[in-house]
């Protein structure tokens, strides 16, 4: 499929879905790749769609091409409402309420799910739906999908597109080249970590492990994806024996 029928494919799914439920559409937007290619497919269908920045002790740089992309989106499409929300002060609030549970990992994903919970409630307040920015390797490869307001969505429109199709459908966009080019990171931790340094593998090594059993990364990969296999199944729910 050519770069500019994905995005018109997926734009149109957005839209269809969107308008049979008559819902406008809310996401939440951190600064990378992904959050930018979704939220332009969003603004392409000319449904409301309301963009939000939530920083939480945010790199600034990260939090700057937030707004940069906030701002591009404005230009480009009449149909975007913005908001800067910060939860520094609720996260320190939580952290200090759940201090015996000290786990830096689970604070981590705490600021997510934080960011999750003001999406919900935007949407709820706005009749609009809650649009995830997870792709293919994240959501069905190594479940690494805690990520910028993903904790839970209503619908995920790049969940079948590879980091290197969202890359490509970026530039056809017209996606700031500083968003395209900065390393993809989670934006969950003080530190200027990013997914590779969590990973261990760059999404291309990641790409060609999920597709291919021989390469050299699949072992490494496979590492990966296994603790986190229960992410990518059904809740498990148990079932009673009729009578």
């Amino acid at each position: 499929m050519l770069v500019s029928d994905r995005i018109n494919f997926i734009s149109n799914w957005i839209n269809d879905y969107a308008n049979e439920n008559k819902f406008n559409l809310v996401i939440g937007v951190s600064g990378g790749i992904d959050s930018a290619v979704t939220s332009a497919l969003c603004a392409k269908t000319k449904i409301k769609t309301i963009v939000v920045s939530m920083p939480i002790r945010q790199n600034k740089n990260q939090h700057n091409l937030s707004l940069q992309h906030i701002n591009w989106l404005k230009s480009n499409y009449n149909n975007i409402l913005d908001y800067t929300i910060s939860l520094d002060s609720v996260f320190k609030s939580f952290k200090d309420t759940m201090g015996s549970f000290n786990s830096e990992l689970a604070f981590a994903n705490s600021r997510s799910r934080l960011r999750m919970v003001a999406l919900y409630q935007i949407a709820q307040s706005k009749n609009a739906i809650v649009v995830g920015t997870g792709n293919k390797i994240e959501d069905f490869g190594i479940g690494f999908y805690t990520k910028y307001g993903d904790g839970g969505v209503d619908i995920s429109p790049i969940a079948d597109c590879t980091k290197t199709q969202v890359w490509e459908m970026g530039k056809e966009l017209g996606i700031s080249k500083e968003i395209i080019d900065a390393k993809p990171t989670d934006g969950l931790w003080d530190d200027d970590r990013n997914d590779e340094n969590q990973i261990g593998l760059n999404y291309k090594e990641l790409e060609e492990a999920m597709n291919d059993s021989h390469s050299k990364y699949f072992e490494k990969y496979n590492k990966i994806r296994k603790p986190n296999l229960h992410k990518m199944k059904p809740i498990p729910i148990c079932k009673l024996e009729e009578e």
